[in-house]
């Protein structure tokens, strides 16, 4: 009545086969190994320290390199907005009538 007897783990290795089809079932093998493995690494702590180890910085663009490749246009100067005069009546309207125009 366990997984012990290898009709049972057949029966449902086919049944997997037949829900998920052969295309899904090695995806789903490896992002449940993925899965357990990082569970295993932080448990122990021990993936953590040789993963920040092993990365590597990405090297910086140099100054040069970075205006030869992509020339900047010269900043524009924005005119000054001044705040507009406030209309002299506020005009409301209900939602059932026209909107008027304020004279």
């Amino acid at each position: 009545m366990g997984l012990d007897n290898p009709i049972h783990i057949a029966f449902l290795l086919i049944l997997l086969l037949l829900v998920f089809g052969a295309k899904r079932l090695p995806e789903m093998g490896k992002s449940l190994g993925s899965g357990m493995r990082g569970f295993k690494e932080s448990l122990s702590g021990e993936g953590v320290q040789s993963a920040l180890t092993a990365q590597q910085p990405a090297p910086t663009p140099t100054v040069a390199a970075t205006q030869a490749a992509a020339p900047v246009a010269a900043p524009v100067a924005a005119p000054v907005a001044t705040p507009a005069a406030a209309p002299a009546e506020p005009v409301l309207a209900s939602v059932g009538e026209p909107a008027t125009p304020a004279a």
